[in-house]
């Protein structure tokens, strides 16, 4: 485990109530102990961000996850990181990082996105009718493969030990195929390093940072709910619970 990813309360806890389970990641409900940890994790982002190849006053804001756990000398701390990726090469290392390792099969996937790049390029400055379409439907095909070939990269563990791939997770659920990105949002990541460490989940929240989105749904230090398309299936597999999102949203009960 890496001491950098554990950040110490700065304010006295010792008042605040400690949840008896960890809130649902689907829910709106915010406890207090996670309410502080997310502002102070706010102020590191605030100290940070300068050093970051990504600037928040110019591009799209992101989605922040935190995660209050319970360490094996049983007190609180908590874990933080970002949903998706900051920019390419830009790294913050008290960060829980990806659940994919970049370097696994000799950087298959950084490989493949490089052919996939050659490929469009020959297309777009080819005249020959016939090359582009066959080139079309080869770039498609390798396009799809590579993403198969990277969920099945992914493997999480759940609460009760066992792990599957996000590939796995995603065709014993309704959902079939992973949408682009499944398991690198905020929630995944973190629940993944807690359960790898034994470090007891607490309390869960994601927020957002920066810009608001384009649909104005998504406010600067604003809690969400986890997502659902690419969420849904790799939170319920990982907290052992299929109806995680029907108990957060019981007026979609019907929905499949």
């Amino acid at each position: 485990m890496d001491s950098k990813l554990i950040f110490n309360f700065k304010k006295d806890i010792s008042g605040v109530k400690i949840p008896d389970q960890l809130n649902n990641p689907f829910g709106i409900d915010i406890p207090e102990i996670v309410d502080i940890a997310a502002r102070e994790f706010q102020g590191f982002i605030t100290s940070v961000s300068p050093e970051w190849v990504y600037d928040f006053d110019v591009r799209k804001g992101k989605m922040f996850g935190i995660l209050v756990v319970q360490k094996v000398d049983n007190d609180y701390a908590y874990l933080g990181t970002v949903s998706g990726r900051l920019a390419r090469k830009t790294v913050c290392d008290n960060f829980v990082p990806s659940v994919f390792n970049d370097s696994v099969d000799d950087y298959f996937m950084d490989k493949g996105m490089t052919e996939l790049t050659e490929m469009s390029n020959t297309i777009n400055q080819s005249n020959n009718q016939d090359e582009i379409s066959s080139l079309t439907v080869s770039r498609k095909q390798k396009s799809l493969a590579l993403q198969q070939r990277l969920f099945e990269n992914y493997h999480f563990l759940n609460v009760l030990g066992q792990e599957k791939s996000v590939w796995q997770i995603f065709k014993e659920s309704v959902h079939s195929n992973p949408p682009s990105a499944a398991g690198e949002c905020a929630a995944p990541k973190l629940l993944q390093y807690a359960f790898k460490y034994q470090l007891k989940p607490i309390a869960l929240a994601e927020f957002w940072w920066g810009n608001p989105s384009k649909n104005k749904k998504r406010e600067h230090k604003a809690f969400y709910p986890a997502c659902k398309d690419k969420c849904r299936p790799i939170l319920e597999y990982m907290l052992d619970d299929k109806d995680l999102f029907n108990l957060a949203h019981p007026e979609q009960l019907k929905e499949p």
